[in-house]
């Protein structure tokens, strides 16, 4: 079942603002953590965080990047995606605690067709996520390889 877009569906300065939301647990930070071998202590050493300008464990911005994109896809590219082409211009103004709830936005920034592939066309996807406080916690444009409409 295809709820993504195709292509032709999408225009430059659509915006989604995604329903989905998730609050982020001690154990999403400790299995992201441990599945990428990250042993980074301000993501698992609570009294070593303490000391530190945060004063707490900091989620794993691998974490919060995954779930960004994660929250987009039911409404942007599920069913309808070819391939992830690439992530540019990543960033993480504010960090993520655990017990955060987290959601996304996308703009859709640029469409072109595929010149190698005449059944697809690539969607730059523009993407935010934002805390419940309303901070920005991470953005980033997605290119997409979407297939085309019938």
């Amino acid at each position: 079942m295809s709820s993504g877009r195709s292509f032709e569906q999408w225009q430059v300065g659509d915006r989604i603002a995604h329903q989905m939301r998730r609050t982020v647990t001690e154990t999403d930070n400790l299995m992201i953590s441990a599945l990428t071998h990250n042993p980074q202590p301000l993501h698992l050493d609570a009294d070593y965080a303490a000391g530190t300008e945060f004063g707490r464990i900091v989620v794993n911005g691998l974490f919060t990047f995954s779930l960004m994109i994660g929250l987009s896809v039911g409404d942007t590219t599920q069913g309808t995606l070819v391939a992830n082409l690439g992530y540019d211009a990543v960033r993480m103004p504010a960090p993520v605690f655990i017990g955060d709830t987290l959601r996304a936005e996308t703009e859709v920034a640029e469409l072109r067709p595929s010149r190698s592939r005449p059944e697809a066309g690539i969607v730059t996807f523009a993407h935010e996520a934002f805390n419940q406080r309303g901070e920005i916690v991470c953005s980033c444009t997605r290119s997409a390889l979407v297939r085309r409409g019938a």
